[in-house]
C-alpha cells in the first residue's frame, strides 16, 4: 500500500480518540451519582454534612459596602464605621459584599441591608443575611477569610 496524507490523516484520528472503555466508566460514574442523589431525595435522608447549631456567643449587625477593585467599607448598625479596606486588604470582605448583591438580586431585596455577624460557643463566625436567608459558615474559607470577619466582633 502506498503512502498518502489521507491514510496518515485517519492513523492520527484514531491516535487521538478517548478509549472507550474510559467513556463507558465516566457514564456510569455518572449515572452512580445520580442515583445516589435521587435516593437520597426520594427517602428524605438527613443533611450530615451541615454546620453543627450552637448557640450564639456574639452577635453584631453590620452594614457592607465593596466595590469591583476589592476595597470594601463595613459599617455598625449606628453608622460609624468598623473598617474601611483598601483593595489589597478588603478582598474577602468584598468578595462576600458581591455574593450578597447577588443574592439580593435574584430575590428582588434592597441592596443595602444589613447582615447580622456571628460567633457562636464553639468559636466559629457565620454571617447570615435576613432579606434573603443567606448565611456562610466563614471558617470554610480559610482561618485570614474568617479572621477578617471576626475581628469586626471584638
Amino acid at each position: 500500500m502506498a503512502f498518502s496524507p489521507q491514510n496518515q490523516e485517519r492513523t492520527i484520528m484514531d491516535d487521538s480518540k478517548v478509549p472507550t472503555f474510559l467513556v463507558k466508566i465516566m457514564f456510569g460514574m455518572v449515572l452512580t451519582c445520580l442515583v445516589l442523589v435521587t435516593a437520597h431525595t426520594v427517602l428524605d435522608r438527613p443533611r450530615v454534612a451541615t454546620p453543627p447549631v450552637v448557640p450564639v456567643a456574639q452577635q453584631r449587625v453590620i452594614y457592607l459596602d465593596g466595590s469591583m477593585d476589592g476595597s470594601a467599607t463595613v459599617r455598625a448598625e449606628d453608622g460609624t464605621i468598623l473598617a474601611d479596606l483598601a483593595p489589597e486588604r478588603g478582598g474577602f470582605i468584598s468578595g462576600v459584599w458581591r455574593v450578597l448583591q447577588r443574592e439580593r438580586a435574584k430575590h428582588g431585596v434592597a441592596a443595602d441591608g444589613p447582615v447580622i455577624l456571628t460567633r457562636g460557643t464553639n468559636g466559629r463566625v457565620a454571617l447570615l443575611d435576613p432579606s434573603t436567608n443567606w448565611s456562610a459558615d466563614l471558617m470554610g474559607f480559610g482561618a485570614d477569610n474568617t479572621r477578617a470577619f471576626a475581628t469586626l466582633l471584638d
